[in-house]
């Protein structure tokens, strides 16, 4: 078990969804920078904006602990009353500020595993101050990765490293547990990777593969109308780019043991964007209103969901909502995975869980003898691809993306 107080160049935790990894590093992190004045690191491969980074999750974890009156949050920084400093850069298109900036005691490098080796052999000597530390903390994916590679399979020297999961973690949420149960129950495979940690095994088989990324976006940012501030909020509900765009709705049902996955989408300049989502597993009857309402817009546009349920697509149209059942056919599931990587890319809003999840874990099945590739997909991770082909059924059936207003 890492030591946080102990002095040591590497600490580095790792392993499975739900673990508190991140809560760990950023409660050690604001008591370290309590007592004494240290100027701390906070980056990751890719910064696009503030809202990439552990920012919130420390500003929200100095409010929880009680600590508000011993730090100033900062728009782009965090300070301390003593002096100390908390700094947020990513890598990638930073690599040369990073490498100027002095002073650094502490490097703590969040979602380590997209980080390149590139960018490791800048970073490591850069943190070059005198007892100074890289803090690591990931999610493991592939055993190629450099980041698995680098730490856990070459350890280096002066390295404290631990494996955290679920069961480590004595806040693990109930969402979450239910969310564990049912991909142990249903896949068994992906919970070892997901949940226990474990590097994947099925890379190949993955359908979305280096199809999908996963980036914090904004509707006025995209389409270059607006600053990313409350004070243009207005403008942009009127703004014709926006206020035109077309909305795509889809929900895959799930009652008790499985996920009920309710999303919204759209397309622009050839790609598939996800920004809001609804995605939980046991969620009975009563409660899917509430699920429902959580997304913007719901009961404007209309919501092609899943035909097998007739009964509760009735019930969600007496409560309001446009809902309409989907026209499946044979072939309907490999015609919408075609369709779907037929996208230049998918985009999806960090704050869809359950789309990174299907769409990073939703695979091919493979010929347990051989190990072969087949072409029939794998149950388990396709809540969301379900709900996506629903949503854009009338599309899919042209089979053609180059409408041109996509």
């Amino acid at each position: 078990m890492i030591v946080i107080g102990s002095k040591s160049r590497y600490k580095v935790l790792y392993g499975g969804r739900g673990g508190g990894k991140s809560y760990a590093f950023a409660d050690a992190l604001i008591s370290r920078s309590l007592e004494k004045k240290i100027r701390i690191l906070c980056t990751r491969e890719m910064q696009n904006s503030i809202r990439d980074s552990v920012h919130k999750l420390l500003s929200d974890r100095i409010e929880k602990l009680g600590l508000s009156d011993f730090f100033i949050v900062k728009r782009e920084s965090i300070v301390g009353t003593n002096g100390s400093e908390f700094i947020f850069k990513g890598l990638r298109h930073n690599i040369s500020e990073i490498k100027s900036t002095e002073g650094i005691d502490i490097c703590w490098v969040e979602e380590a595993e997209k980080v390149g080796k590139a960018s490791w052999d800048i970073l490591i000597p850069t943190i070059r101050q005198e007892g100074s530390e890289i803090w690591v903390s990931f999610n493991p994916e592939e055993e190629k990765s450099s980041t698995y590679q680098k730490f856990v399979v070459n350890t280096p020297d002066d390295c404290q490293i631990a494996k955290i999961n679920f069961d480590n973690n004595i806040y693990f949420p109930e969402v979450l547990r239910k969310e564990m149960e049912h991909d142990k129950r249903v896949d068994f495979e992906k919970y070892q990777h997901v949940w226990e940690g474990e590097v994947k095994k099925y890379g190949e088989a993955c359908i979305f593969a280096h199809k999908y990324r996963v980036e914090a976006f904004e509707l006025g940012e995209l389409f270059g109308t607006y600053a990313n501030d409350n004070e243009h909020e207005e403008e942009v509900k009127g703004d014709p780019k926006i206020k035109d765009l077309r909305f795509f709705f889809g929900s895959d049902f799930g009652f008790s043991n499985d996920p009920l996955a309710v999303g919204r989408m759209f397309i622009h300049e050839h790609k598939l964007y996800i920004d809001y989502e609804f995605y939980a597993v046991g969620i009975e009857i009563d409660e899917m209103e509430r699920a429902f309402d959580t997304i913007p817009e719901v009961r404007k546009w209309k919501i092609t969901c899943d035909s097998a349920r007739p009964d509760t697509i009735s019930f969600l149209r007496k409560k309001g909502f446009n809902c309409v059942g989907a026209k499946k056919g044979k072939g309907s599931v490999e015609d919408g995975i075609q369709f779907l990587r037929g996208f230049e890319e998918i985009v999806i809003h960090p704050r869809c869980r359950g789309a990174i999840d299907n769409f990073s874990n939703y695979k091919w099945k493979q010929d347990k003898i051989t190990q072969e590739i087949l072409p029939i997909p794998a149950d388990g991770s396709d809540h969301w691809c379900d709900l996506a082909r629903y949503a854009l059924e009338e599309y899919i059936k042209q089979k053609d993306l180059s409408i041109s207003w996509l």
